[in-house]
C-alpha cells in the first residue's frame, strides 16, 4: 500500500458496538468493510455507504487493519482460524485488532498464534457504550508490539476518545479491562439493589435517583444504568449475559491465583439468578428487576 494511501478496514460484528465503531471509521475517510453473521446487519452497512462480506475470510482479503467486535474469546478464535476465518487472506503485516473481553492467557495464545503467521496482534478491549462507539470517543485498552500499534493507529485514532498503550504484550489490555469489568458488574449489582430497596421502602425512586447521583454513594454505574430501571425500558445497550461471561472469567482469574474476590462473586450470582429468570439478553439493569421479583416490589413499567 502506497504510504499516502488510506488503510482499508475490516470490522467483523456490526452489533450495537461494532456498527457504531464501523461507522466512526468511515467518517474518518477510511475505506470500510463490513461482516456480520446477521446479513441485515451487513445490508444496513451497505445502506449507510460502507462495503458488505459474507465471511470474515472475504472482509479481511483487501484488508489492512481487521477490527474485530465480538462477544467472547471463542468467537474470536473462530474468526481468526475457523473456516472461513481471517487468517486464510489477511495479508501479511496486516493486523488485527481484537476488542472481545477475554481471559488474558487466551489473548497472549492468539497472539502468539497469529503473530507466528507474519500478521500483527493488537489486544485492544473496549469501553464506553454504543453511544460512544457511535461517535467515536471510545475508551481502548491496548497492548501489543509497536508494529502492531503502528498499523493500527488510524483505525484507533477513529474510533478513541481515550487510547491507553498498556505494553508491548498482548494480554496486558485484557487484564486491565477484566478490573474494570469487576468494578463495572459490582457497581451495577449494587446500584440495582438500592434502588430496589428504595422501592420497597415506598420511595420516589426518581427522587432517589436525584439525590443519590449529587451525593456521595454515586457511581458511574448508577447513574447511567438505573434511568432504564426508572423508565422501565430494558431494551438490552448491556446485557445481563455480558456479566455473566466476565465476571465468570474472573472468578476463573482469581482462582487460578488464589486470591479472594469474594464481592466481584457475590455480584456474579445476582447476574447469574437474573439470566436464569429468563432475562439473560435484556439490559443489565435488570438484577433490579430480580431483586424486586424476589421481594414482591414493584418497579416502573412491571405488572401489578
Amino acid at each position: 500500500m502506497p504510504e499516502t494511501a488510506k488503510p482499508r478496514v475490516a470490522v467483523i460484528g456490526l452489533g450495537s458496538m461494532g456498527f457504531g465503531m464501523a461507522m466512526s471509521l468511515r467518517r474518518a475517510g477510511l475505506e470500510v468493510t463490513g461482516c456480520d453473521v446477521s446479513a441485515d446487519s451487513v445490508k444496513r452497512f451497505v445502506a449507510e455507504g460502507g462495503k458488505g462480506a459474507a465471511t470474515p475470510a472475504e472482509a479481511a482479503k483487501s484488508a489492512d487493519i481487521v477490527v474485530s467486535v465480538v462477544v467472547n474469546a471463542a468467537q474470536t478464535e473462530t474468526i481468526l482460524f475457523g473456516k472461513d476465518g481471517v487468517a486464510e487472506t489477511l495479508a501479511k503485516g496486516a493486523v488485527f485488532i481484537s476488542s472481545a473481553t477475554m481471559d488474558p492467557d487466551v489473548a497472549r495464545r492468539l497472539a502468539k498464534q497469529l503473530e507466528e503467521t507474519g500478521r500483527h496482534y493488537l489486544d485492544a478491549p473496549i469501553s464506553g457504550g454504543a453511544q460512544r462507539a457511535a461517535q467515536g470517543e471510545l475508551t481502548i485498552l491496548a497492548s501489543g508490539s509497536p508494529a502492531a500499534f503502528s498499523k493500527a493507529r488510524p483505525a484507533l485514532d477513529a474510533m478513541a476518545a481515550k487510547l491507553y498503550e498498556l505494553g508491548d504484550d498482548a494480554g496486558q489490555g485484557a487484564a486491565f479491562k477484566m478490573i474494570n469489568q469487576l468494578l463495572a458488574g459490582v457497581h451495577i449489582a449494587a446500584a440495582s439493589e438500592a434502588i430496589a430497596f428504595a422501592a420497597k421502602q415506598g420511595l420516589d425512586i426518581r427522587k432517589v435517583y436525584e439525590v443519590i447521583t449529587a451525593s456521595a454513594g454515586n457511581s458511574w454505574m448508577f447513574e447511567n444504568r438505573m434511568p432504564h430501571v426508572l423508565d422501565g425500558d430494558y431494551a438490552p445497550r448491556s446485557a445481563v449475559d455480558i456479566f455473566v461471561k466476565d465476571l465468570g472469567i474472573i472468578q476463573d482469574m482469581a482462582r487460578s491465583q488464589k486470591f479472594p474476590v469474594p464481592v466481584s462473586a457475590a455480584a456474579l450470582q445476582m447476574f447469574l439468578m437474573t439470566s436464569a429468570a429468563g432475562m439473560g439478553r435484556d439490559d443489565d439493569a435488570s438484577v433490579a428487576r430480580m431483586y424486586a421479583k424476589v421481594t414482591g416490589t414493584r418497579l416502573p413499567g412491571e405488572p401489578k
